[in-house]
């Protein structure tokens, strides 16, 4: 299976699981017929990159707890994604380790108390940096595409910003809106 013609929607992404479920990347690749996994490369607490402090609401260079992630799709990398939280959020929690956390981080996000109420993306498109070029295994003139998702509970509070680049080539997002009353 390969990525082109693969359509995905963030729903599920934000969504807690039922107990006993997988993570929602591998339940999108096996309805399609394949295999989805990831390896944490990265877990612990890192200053916040400007952006991520900005979109978390907290102060330039304070700490937050990332979990970066390389996606694969039948064991070929498909994406990489830094997910942040705020420290008092997610210290002391297996949001810290690299392990991987059953059900997916917003399941224990959900046991925490964090839901999400609100979610905000932003797409954008740009050539790979040479370490993401060689890490997706792109040539020279594969653009990547560039999502942002920031994810903010009942009362407003941003508890999660993921940031994600995979190869545009064969892409396709789709997003269902409901119109509010």
């Amino acid at each position: 299976m390969s990525s082109s013609d693969w359509v995905s929607s963030s729903v599920p992404y934000v969504v807690p699981r039922a107990k006993g479920e997988r993570d929602a990347w591998q339940d999108e690749a096996a309805a399609k017929g394949g295999v989805g996994s990831q390896r944490i490369v990265q877990a612990g607490e890192v200053p916040a990159p400007e952006e991520v402090a900005t979109l978390l609401a907290i102060g330039d260079g304070a700490d937050v707890v990332v979990r970066q992630r390389i996606i694969y799709l039948d064991d070929q990398p498909t994406e990489l994604t830094d997910t942040y939280y705020p420290v008092d959020i997610a210290r002391g929690t297996r949001l810290e380790g690299a392990a991987k956390i059953r059900g997916g981080a917003v399941t224990l996000l959900a046991e925490l108390g964090y839901t999400a109420h609100r979610v905000r993306e932003e797409v954008s498109a740009r050539m790979p940096t040479e370490a993401e070029r060689r890490v997706l295994d792109l040539a020279d003139d594969d653009p990547v595409l560039c999502m942002t998702r920031v994810t903010l509970d009942a009362d407003g509070r941003p508890f999660q910003v993921d940031v994600s680049v995979f190869p545009a080539s064969g892409q396709r997002l789709r997003y269902e809106l409901e119109p509010r009353s």
